[in-house]
């Protein structure tokens, strides 16, 4: 550790804002190129490298804005605060990120980056304004970071981005395998191709197999909107609450998470606790986000904008709920 110093960001590389200039910034001439266009949600959507994107900059978008190099760490500095990302491809990005280039020798980026990902909260935390939360350059220069020689660094990131590959190839695996089952689902439910269908009688009366019955949704599910909650009542810890950010790829993000005072959810929001296999979806926003809650994200507070989902009839399995809510014919009613 007697290796180990403190140093400015600028000190271990160079900080840059993104770059672009042109007002408006929804021009239409802008966009439609070959050139990737990272925006903040994109970066929040990345794990470890971001090769993803949603918009793209044409001639005219790269001649107003700057064309990065992989290898760049980028930095969320407005809207999703100090969320990070390295380049896996050259692309453009806006002044509301940061990019960080690491001298030659003297820093690792993927170091730098996990360090923005332990410290995360205490960034946002030095943002908070009256009106927006902002991440200015200057403010994010005015920290210091700790770092061991370069060779530690590599050391350490190479740990860690190890056990990245590891859940990002998980992930693939449980999405792959949940992909398989809604297939399952709707060949069942929704073709009903379920096995022996050849030779199961259909009832005329409600065009459904023998023994199979129609019921409102509301006698399977008991639902729960989440409260109204305001900045006012985030806690640094305490109890998490779930919101639609947090949400991601079916899952919940536990390192996105704000929390509420542990004596104010006893008082006030007992009543929105998630329990274990509750499932939740989005109301506003990207519509129909679903995630199910597991024993290892308790305890978690629902928020507003979601709804909570829970099975009251024993009859019917919390999985088959989950498929139905994530099939296309549900989705494409809530679009």
């Amino acid at each position: 550790m007697k290796e180990w110093q403190y140093y400015k960001l600028d000190e271990l590389g160079t900080v840059r804002r993104g770059r672009s200039r042109h007002r408006p910034r929804n021009a239409p001439h802008l966009y439609g190129g070959k050139y990737p266009f990272v925006q903040t949600a994109d970066i929040k959507a990345a794990n470890l490298y971001l090769t993803s994107y949603t918009q793209t900059y044409s001639e005219a978008g790269l001649a107003q804005s700057k064309l990065w190099e992989p290898g760049t760490l980028c930095i969320t500095i407005a809207a999703n605060i100090a969320d990070t990302a390295i380049l896996g491809i050259p692309a453009c990005f806006p002044d509301s990120v940061i990019g960080f280039t690491p001298y030659e020798g003297k820093s690792d980026a993927r170091y730098i980056k996990y360090y923005f990902d332990i410290f995360q909260k205490t960034f946002q935390q030095i943002s908070q304004g009256a009106t927006q939360d902002n991440l200015s350059a200057e403010k994010l220069l005015s920290m210091k970071i700790p770092a061991p020689p370069l060779p530690t660094q590599q050391k350490i990131a190479s740990i860690l981005s190890a056990y990245d590959d590891l859940i990002e190839n998980n992930l693939k695996r449980i999405k792959l395998l949940e992909e398989m089952t809604q297939i399952t689902y709707e060949e069942w439910f929704v073709r009903m191709r379920f096995p022996g269908y050849e030779s199961v009688s259909i009832n005329l009366s409600n065009g459904l197999p023998e023994g199979w019955e129609l019921l409102p949704f509301e006698d399977l599910v008991d639902f729960k909107e989440g409260p109204g909650l305001r900045n006012w009542q985030y806690r640094n810890e305490g109890i998490p609450f779930l919101n639609i950010r947090v949400i991601k790829d079916g899952d919940v993000d536990l390192q996105k998470v704000q929390y509420l005072h542990p004596e104010e959810v006893h008082a006030k929001y007992q009543h929105f606790l998630l329990q274990e296999n509750d499932h939740v979806i989005s109301t506003s926003g990207t519509l129909g986000r679903l995630t199910t809650i597991r024993k290892c994200h308790l305890p978690l507070c629902l928020n507003t904008s979601l709804i909570r989902m829970r099975k009251k009839n024993e009859r019917y399995g919390t999985w088959l709920i989950k498929h139905m809510l994530s099939s296309g014919f549900f989705q494409n009613k809530c679009k």
